[in-house]
């Protein structure tokens, strides 16, 4: 280390942290899953489940040992990418503390389990982070808006909708994915026509599922596509689309 950053006012040691925006779909509704702090600081509030990065391993090894420790997930089951880092001064009250955040989709995840510093950890309606109901330690309220706003973003340009579908799915199951975290109601005939024609998206898996009720459905799987040419654009409070 240079000799001017030893004697620095201005440089401080910093600490690196993982954290997890887990997303999921349970019973219709849209479920972000959250943690009770065990340790101070905010002792008792609720927070995203993250923790320390340990000295060998990756960004991604500690987030998937994080999610296994406070919640009881097996990570592989999920879609895991970085959405960003976060390193503003003062977000941490214990000191500079760089956090960099996974965003995590799965389907119809289990009932997690807390552990090590978690006293519990819960699924809660993503509505009510945006109602503000909802208080959260560190700047968590703040981060899981924006991977929020990203998930419904990537819903628009990529296939991400099916991380939250089984391996195979009907296109109704598809389209309440869309409905739930936009919040739209999407025409039946019109989703299915733009899914379809929208090149590797979804790919036929031959079989049908029989419905307690009406015709048996089709049975998709995700295509081999990942970013949708043409896009699915939600619509604008305007009735326009973005």
């Amino acid at each position: 280390m240079e000799d001017w950053l030893k004697d620095s006012d201005e440089v401080e040691a910093s600490w690196l942290t993982v954290d997890l925006a887990i997303f999921t779909l349970r019973d219709d509704q849209l479920m972000m899953l959250l943690v009770e702090r065990g340790l101070e600081p905010f002792l008792g509030k609720p927070a995203m489940p993250g923790g320390y990065v340990q000295k060998n391993e990756t960004l991604r090894e500690g987030a998937l040992r994080e999610l296994s420790e406070e919640a009881g997930i097996d990570g592989s089951r999920l879609h895991l990418e970085q959405l960003g880092t976060y390193g503003d001064p003062g977000r941490d009250p214990r000191g500079r503390v760089v956090t960099v955040v996974y965003l995590a989709l799965g389907p119809d995840l289990p009932d997690p389990v807390g552990g090590t510093d978690a006293e519990r950890a819960f699924w809660a309606p993503a509505a009510r982070l945006e109602d503000g109901t909802l208080g959260l330690a560190f700047d968590h309220r703040e981060i899981l808006t924006e991977a929020l706003e990203e998930v419904r973003r990537k819903l628009e340009y990529t296939a991400v909708a099916t991380a939250f579908c089984g391996e195979a799915f009907t296109l109704t199951e598809l389209r309440t994915v869309y409905q739930v975290i936009w919040g739209q109601t999407l025409d039946p005939s019109n989703f299915r026509r733009k899914v379809l024609n929208t090149t590797g998206f979804v790919q036929p898996t031959g079989h049908h599922r029989l419905p307690p009720t009406g015709r048996p459905a089709a049975l998709y799987r995700r295509g081999e596509a990942w970013l949708l040419s043409p896009p699915l654009l939600r619509a604008t409070t305007s009735g326009r689309r973005d």
